[in-house]
Protein backbone atom coordinates (compact mmCIF):
# COMPACT_ATOMS: atom_id res chain seq x y z
CA UNK A 1 0.00 0.00 0.00
CA UNK A 2 1.24 3.45 -0.87
CA UNK A 3 2.16 5.99 1.99
CA UNK A 4 1.25 8.99 1.16
CA UNK A 5 2.38 11.89 3.19
CA UNK A 6 -0.43 14.42 3.34
CA UNK A 7 2.26 16.82 5.31
CA UNK A 8 4.88 17.03 2.60
CA UNK A 9 6.58 20.28 2.52
CA UNK A 10 7.83 20.19 -0.71
CA UNK A 11 4.13 20.93 -2.10
CA UNK A 12 0.31 20.43 -1.82
CA UNK A 13 -1.15 16.77 -1.94
CA UNK A 14 -2.62 15.44 -5.29
CA UNK A 15 -5.73 13.97 -3.62
CA UNK A 16 -6.75 16.70 -1.85
CA UNK A 17 -6.39 20.37 -2.50
CA UNK A 18 -5.14 22.76 0.67
CA UNK A 19 -6.87 25.96 1.82
CA UNK A 20 -3.57 27.80 0.32
CA UNK A 21 -4.17 26.39 -2.80
CA UNK A 22 -7.55 28.70 -3.17
CA UNK A 23 -9.07 25.46 -5.36
CA UNK A 24 -11.41 24.31 -2.39
CA UNK A 25 -14.72 26.45 -4.03
CA UNK A 26 -13.81 26.68 -7.93
CA UNK A 27 -15.89 24.28 -10.10
CA UNK A 28 -14.66 21.85 -12.75
CA UNK A 29 -14.33 23.67 -15.78
CA UNK A 30 -15.85 22.26 -18.50
CA UNK A 31 -15.05 21.97 -22.46
CA UNK A 32 -17.71 24.30 -23.61
CA UNK A 33 -20.01 25.39 -21.03
CA UNK A 34 -22.85 26.02 -23.17
CA UNK A 35 -23.25 23.50 -24.81
CA UNK A 36 -25.31 20.54 -23.68
CA UNK A 37 -23.76 17.13 -22.43
CA UNK A 38 -24.47 14.20 -24.51
CA UNK A 39 -26.58 11.46 -23.39
CA UNK A 40 -25.24 8.83 -25.51
CA UNK A 41 -22.23 8.29 -26.78
CA UNK A 42 -23.46 8.22 -30.78
CA UNK A 43 -25.22 6.97 -33.43
CA UNK A 44 -26.28 3.10 -32.15
CA UNK A 45 -24.63 0.26 -33.46
CA UNK A 46 -25.66 -1.42 -36.57
CA UNK A 47 -27.60 -4.93 -35.72
CA UNK A 48 -29.44 -7.39 -37.64
CA UNK A 49 -32.61 -7.21 -35.32
CA UNK A 50 -35.93 -6.49 -36.46
CA UNK A 51 -37.92 -4.61 -34.34
CA UNK A 52 -41.30 -5.99 -36.70
CA UNK A 53 -44.13 -8.06 -34.99
CA UNK A 54 -43.62 -11.37 -34.77
CA UNK A 55 -45.44 -13.79 -36.31
CA UNK A 56 -46.12 -17.03 -35.03
CA UNK A 57 -47.88 -19.30 -37.42
CA UNK A 58 -51.24 -18.42 -36.26
CA UNK A 59 -54.13 -16.97 -38.08
CA UNK A 60 -53.68 -13.01 -39.32
CA UNK A 61 -55.03 -11.10 -37.00
CA UNK A 62 -58.78 -9.05 -38.47
CA UNK A 63 -58.43 -5.49 -39.33
CA UNK A 64 -59.47 -3.18 -37.02
CA UNK A 65 -63.32 -2.88 -37.10
CA UNK A 66 -64.68 0.25 -35.44
CA UNK A 67 -65.81 -1.09 -32.15
CA UNK A 68 -69.85 0.08 -30.98
CA UNK A 69 -69.80 2.30 -28.15
CA UNK A 70 -70.18 0.33 -24.62
CA UNK A 71 -73.30 0.66 -22.84
CA UNK A 72 -73.05 2.89 -19.68
CA UNK A 73 -72.00 1.35 -16.14
CA UNK A 74 -74.89 0.85 -13.84
CA UNK A 75 -74.46 2.93 -10.59
CA UNK A 76 -74.00 0.74 -7.83
CA UNK A 77 -76.70 1.21 -5.33
CA UNK A 78 -76.31 0.66 -1.36
CA UNK A 79 -77.56 -2.04 0.27
CA UNK A 80 -79.50 -0.70 3.70
CA UNK A 81 -78.19 -3.13 6.28
CA UNK A 82 -80.39 -5.47 7.67
CA UNK A 83 -82.24 -5.44 10.94
CA UNK A 84 -80.28 -6.45 13.96
CA UNK A 85 -82.06 -9.14 15.34
CA UNK A 86 -81.43 -10.18 19.09
CA UNK A 87 -80.17 -14.06 19.25
CA UNK A 88 -81.17 -15.79 21.99
CA UNK A 89 -77.52 -17.61 21.38
CA UNK A 90 -75.11 -14.60 21.98
CA UNK A 91 -73.22 -14.75 24.72
CA UNK A 92 -73.71 -11.43 26.67
CA UNK A 93 -71.76 -11.63 29.74
CA UNK A 94 -69.43 -13.96 32.27
CA UNK A 95 -69.45 -14.41 35.91
CA UNK A 96 -66.64 -16.22 37.52
CA UNK A 97 -66.60 -18.14 40.87
CA UNK A 98 -63.51 -18.80 42.51
CA UNK A 99 -62.28 -20.69 45.47
CA UNK A 100 -59.73 -22.59 47.36
CA UNK A 101 -59.20 -26.34 46.84
CA UNK A 102 -61.30 -27.84 50.17
CA UNK A 103 -64.71 -29.64 50.50
CA UNK A 104 -65.84 -27.05 52.50
CA UNK A 105 -64.60 -24.34 50.22
CA UNK A 106 -66.36 -26.08 47.18
CA UNK A 107 -69.55 -26.96 48.95
CA UNK A 108 -69.49 -22.78 50.06
CA UNK A 109 -68.98 -22.09 45.76
CA UNK A 110 -71.89 -24.47 45.11
CA UNK A 111 -74.35 -22.51 47.13
CA UNK A 112 -72.86 -19.19 45.77
CA UNK A 113 -73.66 -20.36 42.14
CA UNK A 114 -76.99 -21.56 42.93
CA UNK A 115 -77.97 -18.14 44.27
CA UNK A 116 -76.59 -15.92 41.95
CA UNK A 117 -78.70 -18.16 39.72
CA UNK A 118 -81.83 -17.63 41.25
CA UNK A 119 -81.38 -13.74 41.71
CA UNK A 120 -80.95 -13.78 37.82
CA UNK A 121 -84.31 -16.15 36.81
CA UNK A 122 -83.72 -14.60 33.16
CA UNK A 123 -79.88 -15.69 32.22
CA UNK A 124 -79.67 -18.60 30.24
CA UNK A 125 -76.20 -20.51 30.50
CA UNK A 126 -74.39 -20.68 27.41
CA UNK A 127 -71.15 -22.37 28.30
CA UNK A 128 -68.88 -22.94 31.20
CA UNK A 129 -64.85 -23.05 31.82
CA UNK A 130 -63.47 -24.96 34.90
CA UNK A 131 -59.77 -24.69 35.31
CA UNK A 132 -57.49 -24.55 38.29
CA UNK A 133 -54.69 -21.99 39.14
CA UNK A 134 -52.99 -19.78 41.55
CA UNK A 135 -54.70 -17.07 42.81
CA UNK A 136 -52.64 -14.48 44.74
CA UNK A 137 -53.99 -13.23 48.17
CA UNK A 138 -52.45 -13.35 51.63
CA UNK A 139 -50.83 -16.42 50.26
CA UNK A 140 -50.38 -17.55 46.87
CA UNK A 141 -53.30 -20.80 47.25
CA UNK A 142 -54.13 -23.44 44.08
CA UNK A 143 -57.73 -22.44 43.32
CA UNK A 144 -60.63 -23.85 41.33
CA UNK A 145 -62.12 -21.25 38.43
CA UNK A 146 -64.93 -21.24 37.06
CA UNK A 147 -66.36 -19.10 33.61
CA UNK A 148 -70.03 -19.18 33.77
CA UNK A 149 -70.88 -17.59 30.09
CA UNK A 150 -74.83 -16.28 30.14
Amino acid sequence: MDNLNLNNPAGPSPIRPTPSSGNLNKPIPLADPDKPIPLDLGPAPKTNVSHAPLNLGGPAAPAQAAKPPMPPMPRPVAQRPAARVASTDRITGVKTFFTKLHPGALQFLDEQITDWLKQNPGISIKRTDVTTGEVQAKKTEPNIIINVWY
